[in-house]
Formats: structure tokens, sequence, C-alpha cells
């Protein structure tokens, strides 16, 4: 697979080996060892993956990450040795498709890497056809493009994520059906379910935090404790 990718890292040899492999995977990478530079370098080239460590010089990885997020949906997978469930839920509340502690096996990263490039190529932009309106889903007051990747709730833009996106568009698609945990990890992550529950909660919870007016009492993403999730009665 080809892919350009930001490797911001601040460890010179960790850098050099994630670039050395996933060249021979295919892919260019630009590496930046601070945070600063890093969104230099992301300002003046496209990219379609960031891998980003927390622990940076100048910046830190959670601001360096706030910052990319505002202003691009790009997939970017987080890179560290913190690994503890607050700062992996940090990092995904921040903005972040995805999280790999260090140390890592270098055939598990870039599978990772080709996953998220590969959902995120499948819900980019698609251009409609010139006499064909784009097919839009609906559920209470938000609608969604799937096709231009927009959500809208009342008029008002709603900017997600990619797996978000993923998430969502399952349930308005199929609004009946009940989605497990290990039924959402393998279609929207692309992977078997490792009974690792904080990435889902995180995901559903800032998920909620966007479209839902109360977000503790939810009316779009219905809990069904103990089984799973499916779309509210609208």
């Amino acid at each position: 697979m080809e892919g350009n990718l930001l490797i911001i890292e601040d460890d010179p040899e960790i850098s050099a080996m994630v670039a050395d492999y996933l060249a021979k995977e295919g892919y260019t990478s630009t590496v930046a060892h601070d945070g600063e530079l890093a969104l230099e370098r992301f300002r003046s080239e496209r990219y379609d993956l960031v891998l980003l460590d927390l622990m940076l010089p100048k910046l830190n990885g959670l601001e360096v990450l706030r910052l990319l997020r505002e202003r691009s949906r790009v997939p970017i997978l987080i890179l560290s040795a913190k690994d503890g469930e607050v700062d992996k839920a940090l990092g995904l509340r921040f903005g972040a498709d995805d999280y790999i502690a260090k140390p890592f096996s270098l055939m598990e990263l870039a599978a990772r890497v080709e996953a998220s490039i590969r959902r995120a190529t499948q819900y980019s932009h698609a251009e409609a056809e010139p006499d064909e309106a784009p097919a839009l889903l609906s559920a209470g007051d938000l609608v969604m493009d799937p096709d231009n990747f927009q959500l809208s709730k009342r008029g008002q833009e709603i900017k997600l994520t990619a797996k978000e996106f993923q998430i969502l568009k399952l349930f308005i698609q199929h609004p009946t059906r009940v989605y497990t945990k290990a039924m959402l990890y393998r279609l929207v992550w692309d992977e078997e379910y490792c009974q690792d529950d904080n990435v889902i909660n995180v995901h559903m919870r800032r998920l909620r935090e966007k479209i839902e007016d109360d977000p503790s009492a939810p009316r779009y993403i219905r809990t069904l404790w103990g089984i799973g999730y499916r779309l509210g009665e609208l």
C-alpha cells in the first residue's frame, strides 16, 4: 500500500526505524522531532496519516493533536509509552483515531497504518454525478451526507472523525440493529475484539457529546446494558 506519512517522534532511533520499515511497505515518510516543526511540516504538505508521540519537546503531543484535528480529518495514530487508560482516553477524546503502545511490533504498526488509511479512503470525499443528487441519511434532527463525509444537526455542521462517522452511519443505516462491542470493533476498526472496552467507550462518549442535546440522557445512541448499542427510537 502507498501513502505519505508524517512521523512525529522525538527519538531519532525510533523515528528512523519506523520510517525505514514503512518504506519497505511502500510508504513515504517525513519526520518531525518536536511539536512546532510537526505543525510546520503538516501545513506545507498533504499527508495520508500522522504517527504521533505524546511526549514531545516545544509543544506536547496532545496540543499537537488538538491543533491538527482543528484543521484536518487526517487519520492520527498515537505512538506512546504512556499506556494508561487516562492517556488513551485523553488521546482519543482529542481526536486520535487509534493508539498503539511502546514497545510495539513493527508488523502490527504497519497493519494499523494500512487499516487506518484504508478506512479513511473509504469515507473520503466522493464526487457525485453532475445531474445526480447525493443520497442523504437522516435520523431525527441529524442529516448525514455519506459521499461528502458531512453531518449536520438542525442545519449546523458537526465535525466527526472517520471512526465516529462510521459508527453513526452504521446506526442510521440499520436503525433496528443492535451492535455489540465486538461487532463494532470488527466493522469499524477492522480488527478482532480484544476485550478492550476503553477504546469503544471513549468513542461512544465523544460521539454522544457531539450529537446529543444532553449526552447524559442520549436519544440518538441507546445503550443496551450487557448487550451493546443501537439507534434510539426518534
